[in-house]
């Protein structure tokens, strides 16, 4: 049986209804880029996980940054070692596209969404020892674009570089903790905070006490405000809040536009 709390947002899912939520987040969740409908499923990890470059990748104005250490190297098809992602992600940025690009904070250099070992070309898939590449994925919010970049780990030189718009790859977990903080801030919040009050007794003042996941979100014809209506050529997210320990908090009503940072309700 379903037992409901109050009714802020919605409802706060309780008993088994957490358990089938839950399901159905993180299945949707875990589906490879976008699903191509009007409403696409995707986030990086949920807030619980360790948190990876939360800020985008950026450095100090003014300052020449060394060629990073190469570190621990895998072979083959290996998947990339933890010191090869943290190396090709700094690979990827040079200080042009670091003081051009803008992360979901509006600060300075491109949001990191993936990396990812890159496919061998077509006439290195006999050859074993074919170089190692890696694809980084960013997105830059000074112009709502996806820029993918492929790395050659051999020769540490961007090989290839592709840009996208009107693509939502799935969000970051930087940016579904920052769409957290604008539901929060913003007067449509107030539903989210009462619910969790009504579920913990507590005050909810930062995303840190949720675990937050995200799925993109794109514009449906006659259902969104007006507020939404660029979604899709904008990065919006609708968000799965759960209390740390507790329930989900259904909070899919809502959608948060990370290029405007505005949030908005879906009517019908």
């Amino acid at each position: 049986m379903r037992r409901t709390v109050h009714r802020h947002l919605g409802k706060v899912v309780a008993g088994t209804a957490i358990a089938v939520a839950g399901t159905a987040v993180m299945v949707a969740v875990t589906l490879p880029g976008t699903a191509g409908a009007d409403e696409s499923g995707g986030t990086g990890k949920a807030a619980g996980s360790a948190q990876q470059a939360a800020d985008g990748v950026g450095a100090a104005p003014g300052v020449v940054q060394q060629a990073p250490a190469e570190g621990e190297k895998g072979k083959g098809r290996d998947p990339l070692t933890e010191d090869e992602t943290k190396r090709v992600e700094r690979l990827a940025v040079n200080q042009q596209f670091l003081n051009s690009s803008e992360n979901v904070d509006g600060k300075r250099g491109p949001q990191r969404l993936d990396v990812e070992l890159a496919d061998p070309n077509p006439d290195e898939l006999d050859n074993p020892n074919a170089p190692r590449r890696a694809d980084v994925t960013f997105y830059d919010y000074k112009d709502d674009t996806v820029v993918t970049k492929t790395v050659n780990l051999d020769t540490g030189k961007v090989e290839q570089t592709g840009t996208q718009h009107g693509v939502q790859p799935p969000a970051s977990h930087a940016e579904d903790v920052e769409a957290a903080q604008l539901l929060l801030a913003d007067p449509l919040g107030a539903g989210l905070k009462a619910d969790y009050k009504d579920a913990t007794g507590n005050q909810l003042t930062s995303p840190d006490q949720l675990l937050v996941t995200a799925m993109i979100y794109k514009a449906t014809p006659g259902r969104q405000s007006g507020v939404l209506d660029k979604c899709g050529e904008h990065r919006c997210v609708r968000l799965f809040p759960k209390v740390k320990n507790g329930p989900w908090i259904d909070a899919r009503d809502f959608v948060i536009d990370l290029s405007a940072r505005k949030v908005g309700k879906l009517t019908g």
